[in-house]
């Protein structure tokens, strides 16, 4: 008899692309997935994973079982849902994907206050980019995941997937203290030509928004200096290496060398979470959608006090 267990493991793999990331997602040890795996292929008398260069591969006989995993822990979602639905209180495990933003400035008070709220209920965290969190909770992978959109790239929704919207996050200019924008109320889309710009890697949606709206807008974007993470780019913006936009989630309090500056029409990115369909019928997966609503509000509150 196949193991359910095993079978996740594989999943896993093929969800997260390998070995190490499917047993972080899991919480277990590598060479714990490693085993799992291994004992499948005994059980099943059939090689499952192939060595790829650094990593691996499924074979046509992994992929199989994998559909066949995603049908068995639908049903064992299914199950656990209705018995949590009968109780009528958030209960069990519920694993969350979000964004690094969201991540940091919003679901670590979301999460105290299910902990407190909700004492049977284990709500678990893992940062993952939204392009990708979208597809691990249509897969089963998560239960929910938290993600982003801009105007100018919509999130599309694969089918078995639903969403609701938990807010909408404001994006402003950095700029260095010293810079001539920083005495102004407000900028035009049109005042941004000629200007050095801090700003993250092609492919990611900030990126492709500020191309966008600055040849929109007549102007080619110099993009000089590329970061991942938030601190680096406003680390950048201090030492007076150029200008940034960013979202106000997440990004922590600026150094005193860098001033925020409103744009004018102000960008938005819309922030969603996401779940399959018919699990909200789950007291847990509702109760995180409210947490997540609740808490986006207060911070809501506090920027009001802290305009731009």
């Amino acid at each position: 008899m196949l193991d359910l267990q095993r079978l996740r493991a594989l999943h896993a793999v093929s969800v997260h692309g390998s070995v190490g990331a499917a047993a972080s997602a899991l919480g277990f040890t590598p060479s714990a997935v490693s085993q799992q795996i291994a004992k499948l292929e005994r059980e099943t008398r059939a090689v499952l994973l192939e060595r790829a260069g650094r990593g691996v591969r499924l074979t046509p006989e992994a992929y199989q079982l994998v559909a066949l995993a995603e049908e068995l822990l639908a049903l064992v979602e299914r199950a656990e849902s209705e018995l949590e639905q009968r109780r009528g209180m958030p209960a069990g495990r519920l694993t969350i994907a979000a964004f690094a933003s969201a991540a940091r400035g919003l679901l670590p008070g979301v999460l105290a206050d299910l902990t407190v709220r909700h004492p049977a209920m284990d709500a678990r965290l893992s940062e993952v980019d939204p392009h990708l969190s979208v597809g691990m909770v249509a897969k089963g992978a998560v239960d929910m995941s938290v993600v982003h959109d801009w105007d100018i790239a919509p999130l599309p929704l694969p089918p078995g997937v639903e969403q609701v919207l938990i807010g909408e996050d404001r994006c402003t200019l950095l700029v260095p203290r010293g810079h001539p924008f920083a005495g102004r109320d407000s900028v035009r889309r049109e005042d941004l030509g000629g200007e050095r710009w801090v700003c993250q890697p092609p492919g990611r949606v900030c990126h492709e928004w500020l191309v966008r709206t600055l040849r929109t807008a007549g102007h080619e974007p110099e993009i000089v200096h590329q970061a991942e993470e938030n601190p680096t780019m406003v680390a950048l913006v201090a030492a007076g290496l150029g200008i940034c936009l960013m979202p106000r989630l997440g990004r922590g309090p600026l150094p005193a060398g860098v001033v925020e500056v409103a744009l004018d029409p102000t960008p938005v990115r819309r922030l969603y979470a996401l779940w399959r369909t018919g699990a909200a019928r789950r007291p847990a997966i509702a109760e995180t959608a409210r947490a997540l609503r609740e808490h986006w509000l207060r911070l809501e509150d506090r920027r009001r006090d802290t305009p731009v």
